[in-house]
This record gives C-alpha cells, structure tokens and sequence, in this order.
C-alpha cells in the first residue's frame, strides 16, 4: 500500500482546493452573465410600468408595524393627504407601514404602488395596492433606483436598518447630485431627533458633511405638514423624473 508523505499530501489538497475554486469561480461567472439579461427585465419591465403613472411619493418605513400602531395611522392619514393632493403613493408593497402608506392611497384616491421584493421574511404582498401597479423585484438594487427615480418626495416614517438605508442613500444622492433635489421628509420628531442631533452634533462637527446638507432634511409630525412640505416644494420647482 502507497503512503505519500505530508508534504506531497498538503500539495495534493491544496491542489484539489484550487481546481475546485477556479471551477466554481467559472460556473459563477457563466451565472453571472445570464444574471444580466434578468437584471435587465427587472429594469425594463420596472420603467415601462412606473413611467405612466404621473407624479408620485414614496413613503417607507418598518414592516413590523401593526394596524392601530400611531405610527400605521399617521401613514394613513400622510398617504391619503398626498393622494388628495394628486400624488400616487409607492411603497416596498409589503405589510406594515407600507400597507398604510397603500391604504391610505386607495382611501385618497390616488395611484396605489407596490414594489415588492423577494426576502426569505417579513415580505409579502398587501392587499391595498392597484392590481396594476404591484411590481415584485429579485434584487435590491433595481428596486431602489425604481424608487429613486420617479418619486416626487420620499417621506420616511420610523423604521429599522431599511428605512435608514433608504434615508441615507436618498440623502447621499440629493447631496452628490445624482440625483435632483426633492422633498426628504422625516415624520414623527420623537422618533427622529435623536439622530438629527447625532448628524448635527457629531458629523457635522467633525467635519463630514456641510451645513447645507442638514438643511436637506425636514422633520414634522402631521400629515398636513407633510402636505405643506411637498406642495411648497412644488410651487417653485417642476414635477419630472429624478435622472
């Protein structure tokens, strides 16, 4: 019976490591190249839905939060507002804050959208969004610049990591100017002020961001203040697509 000594095995798995590295890498890139032609249909189907359906707000905020919650009744009420005043709503299409933010449209009168994403938990269709507007996306990515692109105002409501990632990126792109500046409304002071004063007190002192920047971000507590915010907005700046 053949022994192979330690080194000769080391190099043996080191080699079979490597081997089966590289052909996964392979098979990865070969996914990877038909991933495209479904990014693109997400794009595609994404722009030739949304573009039709006129001015419009997004309102985000968590899942997790329950009819009968102030924080759900207060998006009721902020949808419908918006609504009323002409705007369609857009939501991640899911329960929660989003389902308020869908239902509060309908009650309005206004475009009720959907933009659902596939997560293994919390997600799933509410039942207040236009059967022709419930959009549902595999990647994260297409799904924010549908956001970004064709809403009017974003109004963030309290929530957890995806409200704040949202918020940030939102702000990030008025900021660089990726994107044209538009109404960033966060609703609820309680809940907001604290961070507020984290930007204030702490980024801007050092250093990171500009004066200007804070002057980026409204904090209100009414659904009529959110109204007041996006229609002054609006009486000095032309209703268009973001980039």
């Amino acid at each position: 019976m053949a022994f192979l000594s330690p080194n000769l095995k080391t190099k043996t798995m080191n080699d079979t490591i490597r081997m089966t590295k590289q052909r996964r890498w392979s098979e990865s890139k070969a996914h990877s190249s038909w991933q495209i032609f479904k990014i693109m249909a997400e794009f595609v189907d994404g722009f030739e839905a949304l573009a039709k359906l006129g001015p419009c707000i997004s309102i985000f905020g968590s899942a997790r939060t329950e009819p009968g919650h102030p924080a759900y009744e207060l998006t009721v009420d902020v949808a419908k507002r918006l609504a009323e005043e002409g705007f369609g709503i857009i939501s991640g299409g899911g329960p929660g804050i989003m389902e308020a933010a869908n239902k509060g449209a309908q009650l309005g009168g206004g475009k009720s959208v959907g933009l659902n994403i596939e997560l293994p938990f919390e997600q799933h269709a509410n039942p207040y969004i236009d059967r022709d507007a419930n959009l549902h996306f595999e990647y994260f990515f297409v799904r924010k610049t549908m956001f970004t692109k064709y809403s009017q105002g974003f109004v963030m409501m309290p929530g957890g990591f995806g409200t704040m990632d949202e918020f940030f990126e939102v702000a990030t792109l008025i900021q660089t100017g990726k994107m044209l500046q538009v109404p960033l409304i966060l609703v609820g002071s309680a809940y907001w002020n604290g961070l507020m004063q984290w930007l204030q007190h702490t980024m801007l002192t050092e250093g990171y961001i500009s004066p200007e920047d804070m002057d980026l971000l409204k904090i209100v507590d009414t659904a009529e203040e959110v109204a007041e915010q996006v229609l002054h907005f609006y009486s000095k700046h032309p209703l268009q697509p973001n980039f």
